[in-house]
Formats: C-alpha cells, sequence, structure tokens
C-alpha cells in the first residue's frame, strides 16, 4: 500500500501502518483490511508548497477521518 501510494505525483513520503490487532479471521478463514485499521500520513509538494495529511480512525466517531496536518 505504502508503495502504491509513493508512486503518485507529487508524493514526497508516505507512511502507513496497520492495526493487525483488529484484524480478524472471516467466515472463510482470512482477514480483510477496513480502513479503520488503517492509518497513513502523507506529505504532498507542487509547485512549490507543501502539504502533509492523516488518515486515521476516530473511535468516537467510528470513523476513519482524513486531516490536514
Amino acid at each position: 500500500m505504502q508503495k502504491s501510494i509513493s508512486l503518485q505525483p507529487y508524493v514526497k513520503e508516505v507512511n502507513v501502518k496497520i492495526d493487525r490487532d483488529m484484524l480478524k479471521n472471516n467466515f472463510f478463514g482470512y482477514g480483510e483490511l477496513e480502513g479503520r485499521m488503517i492509518c497513513a500520513e502523507v506529505k504532498i509538494e507542487y509547485e512549490g508548497e507543501a502539504v502533509s495529511a492523516r488518515l486515521k480512525f476516530d473511535r468516537e466517531k467510528n470513523y476513519p477521518l482524513m486531516s490536514l496536518i
């Protein structure tokens, strides 16, 4: 996942972590990745400007939220 994001235009840095403690086997015996399991940070640079963003699960809202950091 981290490598595929790093291939996108203007991406300068990327860090992806998966909370494997949330991973549970389904009926077929394998785990499924969900947005709530992902914490990702990315730094984008374009025309001399830079921005950093994070995708992180918000337990209070029970939803993975993207924010600028």
